[in-house]
This record gives structure tokens, sequence and C-alpha cells, in this order.
């Protein structure tokens, strides 16, 4: 789990790393942009639906776990444009793929610094019908990019037909590694409490009395963040050195996580505020830069397509639970302390399974030799050879006299370029 695999991927065309792929890579930008950054850009509107509805905040967050499950686990909505264009990136890089995860993972902090403020003042003007109405054109923009998704198709053969790879639609063999089970598992707990702050911390500055259109600019500041801290994890993860411990570098991300929301707890006025979505960005970021870079390493390219959907839809499950979970709290206790600390120990408790079943159940300990065995190999290798009645000076000047009769080059005036 925690080694890189490399292979070439399921239809034995090498990754070009670049060329076509910068558009791909461009296309999977943006659809990852609306894909997260929309389900918490409508949190903007969540104080004007429980005014016109009569309505608490768990049935308000009910929208945005509603849109990450439906991105998630349903392969319906969003779900359309963000899985396969994940695997299409997958599909043009190898070596640069770290960087190309975490520059596309950077769309989503990117359009969450666009959305929020732009909902917001869509709100003011048209009401939260309009903003919707408004919001959902935008998302239109997806299919412009799914036209850039071009396959990579092999170079046929002299005398072959065209390759044909038989396939399963959903391969459940990834079970059998469990490398895949404890990230799946640790995955889960991490979507219970990742998306709870982003979907209340607006409605908590509002509650302190801050301006609406103050209050939506905290997720600017979250966002703005955001885009550094995901380009920056995705070149760390892909030094040589790191990229081997990539799932060490992820378990941080989230423990760095979850104590950003411990420590957001505490915030009691708009500076507070502040601090926390600097702090809560950058590992939000880390987060989103590794999580499929980790998982592309533990399974491979050639089953990273049935992994993620299988992944994603345990999250489903998760994100349906999560931020309603906050939002019944919130309305149980009115103390926004609360949800915020039940978030850090969800996800504080995700980065120890992973670190902790990486370490105690994934990785192997290489054995010890014994005392005698490693004396006797010792002497093995200090025992000069046997004499084998060969005269070492006849071979040595038979290799000197005729090299081209022993598979040397010879390079003359004729030869040599």
């Amino acid at each position: 789990m925690g080694g890189a695999v490399v292979d070439e991927g399921p239809t034995g065309v090498k990754a070009p790393d670049g060329g076509w792929g910068w558009a791909v890579l461009f296309g999977c930008f943006v659809i990852t942009g609306f894909s997260y950054a929309f389900p918490k850009a409508v949190s903007v509107f969540f104080k004007e639906l429980m005014r016109e509805f009569g309505i608490g905040y768990s049935d308000t967050a009910w929208i945005s776990s509603i849109l990450l499950a439906m991105l998630y686990g349903t392969g319906l909505g969003l779900a359309l444009n963000f899985q396969p264009s994940l695997i299409m990136l997958n599909r043009y890089f190898s070596k640069r793929r770290p960087m190309a995860n975490g520059l596309a993972a950077a769309g989503s902090p990117v359009f969450l610094c666009a959305l929020s403020p732009l909902g917001q003042l869509l709100q003011d003007r048209y009401g939260w019908r309009g903003g919707f109405l408004i919001l959902g054109g935008l998302l239109l923009n997806c299919c412009v990019c799914a036209a850039l998704m071009r396959p990579l198709v092999a170079a046929a053969q002299p005398g072959s037909g065209p390759a044909r790879s038989s396939r399963r639609l959903l391969d459940l063999s990834v079970f059998r590694d469990r490398g895949f089970v404890l990230y799946a598992v640790a995955a889960s707990v991490m979507v219970l409490g990742l998306f709870i702050p982003p979907v209340f911390v607006v409605s908590y500055a509002k509650d302190l009395g801050v301006p609406d259109t103050k209050a939506a600019f905290l997720l600017t500041v979250l966002g703005f963040i955001d885009i550094f801290a995901r380009p920056a994890a995705g070149f760390v993860a892909g030094l040589g050195k790191v990229r081997p411990y990539s799932v060490y570098l992820f378990s941080f991300s989230m423990f760095f996580n979850g104590l950003a929301d411990l420590a957001g707890s505490t915030a009691g006025d708009y500076g507070g505020l502040v601090v926390f979505c600097i702090f809560f960005g950058i590992s939000y970021g880390m987060v989103g830069a590794l999580q499929f870079e980790v998982l592309m390493a533990i399974v491979g390219t050639h089953k990273f397509s049935s992994a993620i959907g299988l992944v994603l839809l345990m999250e489903a499950v998760a994100v349906l639970i999560g931020p309603p979970s906050g939002g019944k709290l919130l309305d149980a206790t009115h103390v926004y302390k609360y949800v915020f600390i039940l978030a850090g120990a969800e996800v504080l408790t995700s980065s120890l399974i992973l670190l902790l079943g990486n370490f105690f159940c994934i990785r192997k300990k290489p054995k010890e030799p014994q005392p005698e065995v490693a004396a006797a190999e010792e002497e093995k290798l200090h025992k000069p050879p046997a004499d084998s009645g060969v005269d070492l000076r006849e071979v040595e000047h038979f290799l000197k006299a005729e090299p081209e009769k022993n598979g040397e080059v010879i390079h003359t005036p004729e030869t040599s370029v």
C-alpha cells in the first residue's frame, strides 16, 4: 500500500504524459471545479431557504449531501462528468500523474472562490430560484469539457487485427487487496466529517451577525488557500523519495484537517473563522490532491476504474450521513462548536485507521537472517573459487586477440558514425 504501482493501463498504450493530455487536464480541471465547488457554494442560499420554508439546519444540509451523494455513488448527475474525467486523466499521465492530479484538483478551490460570492450576488439580485437557474446554466459548460476526452488508441501491428480488451464492468476482485479495503474504510469515515465545516461555516458567520456578503467571503478565503495547497501537495507527492510513502502523507493531511476542525470549534468571531478557513484550506487541499493519487498507487491503473467506483459508492453513503447529522446536532444544541468537534473527531479517526492499518496490517518487515545462516553466507562470499581446470591466462589472451568473435563491437572507419 505504501508503494506506487506502475503499469501501462488496460490497453497497453503508454501514457503520453503531455500532448493532448494537457487538454484533458484542462477539461478535468473545469469538471472537478463544478463537481466539488457547486455542492458547497449552494450553502450561501441556506439561510434564505430556512426563512422561506421554515426548516432547520438538518433539512438544508440534505441539499449538499444529496448533491455529493449523487456525485459519489449513483453514477448520475455530476458523476457522469467527474468519474470519467478522472479515469481519462489517469490514462494520459503516468510519471507526471501526481502533478496532474494536483492541478486538476485545484479546479475545486478555484471555482469555489468564484461560485460562492457569485451565488450570494445572484441571491441578492434574483432570489434563490433565479440563482439556482443561472448556476445550473453554468454547469452545462461541463458538456464542452467532455468533448475534450479523446480515448488513447494503440498503434495497429502489421498483420494483426484491432486489439480488443475483455474486461468486466465492475471488478470486485479489488476487495481481495487489503490495502484497498483499508483505504475504502478510512475514506468513508473521513467523508463523514470532511464536508461538514464548508457546509456550515457561512451560516456560522451569519449567526454571529456578520453581513451576508462578508460571510460568503469565507468560502472564497478557503478556496484561495486551497488553490495553492493542491498543486503543492501534488508536486511533493511526485518527488522520487516521497512518492513511495504517499499513503503516509495522505494520512498526515487527514490528521491535519481534523486538527483544523477542532481548532475551528473555538472560533468566536469573524477573525477566528478566517484563520480557521486558512488552515482548513491547506489541509483540505492536501486531502483533495492526494486521495485519488493514493488510490491509483494502491490498485494500479488497470483496476482504478472499478476501485474508484466502489470507493465513491461507499463514500456516497457516508456523505448522506455526515452533513445532516451535523445539522441534527446543531438543531438540538444551537452550538456550532459541537458540530466542528464532531467533524474533527471523524476525520482524525480516519487518519488513524489508515496510518495504523497500513503500518501494522499492510507493511511487511524483512525477516532477519539467523546467525548460523548469515555466517555461512559470509563464508561463501569470501571463499575463493574452486579450481575448474581452466587457465585464466589463456582465456584473457583469447578475449583480447579475437574480440569480434566474442560479442564485442569493433569500430572501424567504415562502421563508425
